[in-house]
């Protein structure tokens, strides 16, 4: 891409830089768009950092109180005004989830000032645009673009909003990290299964996963399972002790690392009610490990092939979910050939290919 002598700037805006998968998402764009000559700004509103990125961060997390009331709130709307206003921005892409509508409103029409594009990373839409269509037009129809992670979600927000700026980019994978993580020590002495993601609601459902877990072949195998994440642990402890699994199932909480956990797994399991673009299935295929997932809107059936590079599973089936896992392990040859297909699966992922179709967006 041939640049101008003045840099373009554009203005990355997310929660944080921590956790989340759009969190992620933002992370990687902003290694990408910097290596391509732009001149990146990431704006959090929450004071969490652990990804790596690239430009220059404005945490305006730091300025949030513990009580957090309308002042602190209406203080922190007008030092993002400001900001966008004293740096004239080119592009503003934004990756928040957006539910307080009269305050998204207000960013959409009033304070984002460039080409704004937004983005929607989950089958619940509505927490990114008001289940009203007439408002939902109102704020994202003049925008440059509304990014869907896949074609269905892209069908999903046409037919219920009839926006007509919608474009289909998937979620990036920067398999630098990854490789670079991957190879970390690991202190485990026993063979493993691996869930990934946060459990702040009932979305992952890493207790019934336990339950399905418990009937499998895999504790008399002596493979474990292991959850990484955070979020309300007293489901979880409690389906650990209903099956009596206390040796065999470990809560291992949030890690800033979880390639090392996915390097050795034998599979990942993802077993969610629905996702948006789950990055965790790119992940763990990068660090060249199968994946038993849900077929659940939105996202891994574009990622999983069965039998190639994982099983996808009837949506919502356990014990279809427990077959699987018990198959992997069972059947030895079928394993080594679907890791074998593992790595190579991820190639249209890439940040690379994917950064190329943000490229020929912000040119149009």
């Amino acid at each position: 891409m041939i640049l101008s002598h003045k840099k373009k700037k554009i203005a990355l805006i997310g929660y944080r830089l921590n956790g989340g998968g759009s969190d992620k998402v933002m992370a990687n764009l902003s290694l990408f768009f910097e290596r391509q000559g732009f001149e990146i700004d990431i704006i959090i509103v929450l004071n969490e950092v652990s990804f790596p990125y690239a430009g220059k961060l404005v945490n305006l997390g730091l300025l949030k109180n513990n009580r957090n009331g309308i002042f602190n709130k209406v203080k922190r709307l007008k030092a993002l005004h400001t900001y966008l206003q004293n740096n004239k921005f080119d592009y503003i892409i934004d990756f928040r989830f957006r539910t307080k509508i009269i305050q998204e409103l207000i960013l959409a029409r009033y304070i984002y000032n460039a080409k704004t594009i937004f983005t929607v990373h989950s089958f619940l839409i509505d927490h990114y645009m008001p289940n009203n269509s007439w408002l939902t037009r109102l704020m994202y129809n003049h925008c440059l673009a509304n990014i869907a992670l896949g074609e269905k979600m892209k069908t999903l927000i046409e037919k219920k909003h009839q926006l007509k700026n919608v474009v289909t980019i998937p979620n990036p994978i920067y398999i630098e990290e990854i490789l670079e993580k991957q190879d970390e020590n690991l202190e485990i002495d026993f063979k493993f299964i691996l869930a990934v993601g946060q459990y702040e609601n009932e979305i992952k459902q890493f207790d019934k996963l336990i339950f399905a877990y418990g009937k499998s072949v895999l504790p008399e195998k002596q493979i474990h399972l292991i959850i990484l994440g955070n979020g309300d642990e007293s489901k979880l402890k409690e389906a650990i002790l209903e099956n009596n699994m206390y040796n065999f199932v470990h809560l291992f909480g949030y890690q800033n690392n979880p390639f090392k956990f996915m390097k050795k797994a034998q599979f990942l399991v993802l077993c969610s009610k629905n996702e948006g673009f789950p990055n965790v299935i790119l992940e763990s295929l990068a660090c060249k490990t199968p994946v038993v997932s849900f077929d659940c809107d939105f996202g891994p059936r574009d990622m999983i092939k069965t039998l190639k590079n994982g099983i996808l599973v009837e949506n919502q089936n356990w014990e279809k979910l427990t077959e699987a896992m018990n198959l992997l392990i069972s059947d030895e040859v079928l394993y080594r050939e679907i890791k074998e297909n593992t790595f190579e699966s991820i190639q249209p992922f890439l940040l690379e290919k994917i950064g190329a179709l943000w490229l020929n967006l912000l040119e149009e």
